[in-house]
């Protein structure tokens, strides 16, 4: 009964508060028009709502009752969701600094309060230029043969292990491919704490963020530490060692900006974990589509594996590394990548606050409330992609007109690290049409987001290796 009545007592004062700021809102914005819309129950929303069905599904059903900017309350915020490419280039691009990045404290606490993606100005475009240079095609043409070769690895080991979460196993590949980029050939046993902290800080980023004692989130944050401690000894041990390594810890801390002052070792440990966090889950994701569409439609699969077998015999049947020359002439493969980025839109919206009341097509913007551009409703749109639920990479023959394809994001905080993503997909795909057959597992067809979208239940399937090339 107690909690009962402090449940009602929250409520009541909730609400309050609500109206309050609702009749204020009113006041303040009168005479003025907002976006299309509805704002929802007190206190709530439209949440419920939201995380009641797919939530592609939420956003078109309000895209076609209210047109391509509209208004909603969700997770405690006003919000203005954006569907057109011209409204998200507005916000990513021609008018980026009106509107900041914006992400809870508690998933800023977990990867770091310097991490650039939580940045606008001066630091963010300097540490955005260190990144970004560490996976530029330059760099990461060098790391092509070691991913070939951890993706062969990674596919061998699944074909004794029965029912496998290809989401799962894919993000382990994810997470070696990104210590490589990020501390070359590191050791083996820093790589194994960094690994073992880093899957306890993964599951409790999404949890619900209690410090209570047992608690996911609270193991998080102690886990989170002992990773800020892992990080001090292997950057102590690289300025001891006083080594001018091009991986993109070696960058960060050789990097001194106009004044000559370098980054501080938290800022340094911030951004590794950062980019851990950025490349992990998405790509996995991507790679874990990628794996769907093709066993789904075999012709594609077929068609894939003739363009992949010519570089297969070239290496000798598969004994040697992809080579770099050779990731980049696969061009029917790219198309099936941008297309699969395309269907599954892994990147589905992206969170922005406007830091000033802001007009954007006669429509008020006001200042506090999130932005939201839906990359899932433009990349699922029939006027910019031709019957956009059928899987068709030939509609990437033609590059897509501007703003339409965004599957890294767009604008000053686009994903640095795309081309690397890129190159691990390519890389798998062929070890995996080359040297292996899959089935999947369970005829249930669905999406979970994790919070990103993965097929249900991480894709279970079994692998088995081709008797011959």
């Amino acid at each position: 009964m107690t909690y009962i009545i402090v449940y009602v007592l929250v409520f009541f004062f909730s609400f309050l508060s609500y109206m309050f700021k609702r009749r204020n809102s009113k006041r303040l914005y009168k005479g003025i028009k907002l976006p299309p819309g509805s704002l929802g129950w007190p206190y709530i929303g439209e949440t419920l709502q939201l995380y009641s069905q797919d939530p592609n599904i939420f956003f078109a059903s309000k895209q076609k009752r209210y047109g391509e900017i509209f208004k909603t309350h969700i997770l405690g915020c006003p919000c203005v969701m954006l569907g057109s490419p011209e409204a998200a280039r507005f916000v990513l691009v021609t008018q980026a600094h009106l509107f900041k990045p914006t992400y809870p404290k508690s998933k800023e606490q977990l990867i770091g309060p310097s991490a650039l993606f939580f940045h606008q100005g001066e630091y963010h475009l300097r540490l955005r230029k260190l990144v970004q240079g560490s996976f530029s095609l330059d760099a990461i043409r060098n790391l092509a043969a070691d991913i070939s070769s951890m993706a062969a690895s990674t596919l061998n080991s699944w074909q004794n292990e029965g029912v496998v979460n290809t989401f799962q196993e894919l993000k382990k590949f994810s997470f070696e491919v990104g210590i490589l980029a990020i501390f070359g050939h590191l050791e083996a046993h820093y790589k194994e704490e960094l690994k073992r902290n880093y899957i306890i800080v993964d599951k409790g980023y999404n949890s619900f963020p209690t410090r209570l004692p047992g608690t996911p989130y609270r193991r998080a944050l102690m886990a989170r530490k002992r990773l800020r401690n892992i990080l001090s000894n292997i950057i102590c041990e690289r300025k001891e060692k006083k080594l001018l390594e091009k991986d993109l810890l070696g960058c960060l801390l050789n990097s001194k900006n106009e004044k000559g002052e370098v980054l501080t070792d938290e800022q340094i440990a911030d951004n590794i974990i950062g980019v851990l966090f950025a490349a992990q889950d998405t790509t996995a994701s991507a790679m874990t589509w990628i794996v769907k569409y093709l066993h789904d439609n075999r012709k594609l699969q077929k068609a894939v594996k003739a363009e992949q077998m010519v570089i297969y015999e070239l290496n000798a049947e598969g004994s040697q590394p992809v080579t770099w020359s050779q990731n980049r002439n696969m061009p029917f493969t790219r198309k099936v990548v941008m297309e699969s980025l395309r269907m599954a839109s892994i990147i589905s919206f992206t969170f922005r606050e406007a830091v000033a009341d802001v007009e954007y097509n006669d429509y008020l913007i006001p200042k506090g409330w999130k932005v939201m551009p839906l990359f899932t409703n433009i990349h699922h749109s029939p006027e910019y992609f031709s019957d956009p639920q059928r899987f068709d990479p030939s509609r990437f023959e033609v590059a897509p007109k501007p703003n339409t394809f965004m599957p890294f994001g767009s604008g000053v905080h686009a994903c640095p690290g795309n081309e690397l993503a890129k190159l691990q997909m390519l890389v798998m795909t062929h070890h995996l049409v080359t040297k292996f057959r899959w089935e999947v597992v369970g005829s249930e067809s669905g999406v979970q987001y994790r919070p990103f979208p993965v097929p249900m239940h991480g894709l279970p399937a079994r692998y088995w290796k081709e008797c011959s090339g």
